[in-house]
């Protein structure tokens, strides 16, 4: 078990308003980010479905981060953009990278 912590926030998102969200998303990970943070992904889908998933150092970190005056960051933006987000957290198991070749 490694303690990482691996959050999911999805929403589905009206076509109009996926490219505010890119671009609040974007703006967001420019900003310095929680201590804790090891990766963030912003996915788009079929039929206007968006997740944005954040993996954690550990659990105190999401914890901290959730404690703090900002709050999740994933849900705000989602709202912004008229969607209503839904939250899962997984427990990492197991953890696995490979590096290939860059494109």
């Amino acid at each position: 078990m490694t303690g990482q912590v691996l959050t999911e926030v999805g929403a589905v998102v009206a076509a109009e308003r996926e490219g505010d969200l890119v671009a609040a998303y974007r703006e967001l990970v420019a900003l310095p980010l929680p201590d804790g943070l090891l990766r963030t992904e912003l996915l788009g889908g079929q039929d206007g479905h968006w997740r944005i998933q954040t993996l954690w150092r550990d659990r105190a970190a999401l914890d901290a981060m959730r404690a703090s005056p900002e709050g999740p960051a994933a849900p705000r933006l989602f709202r912004e953009v008229g969607a209503d987000p839904v939250l899962a957290l997984f427990d990492v198991k197991v953890h696995h990278l490979t590096f290939g070749e860059p494109s």
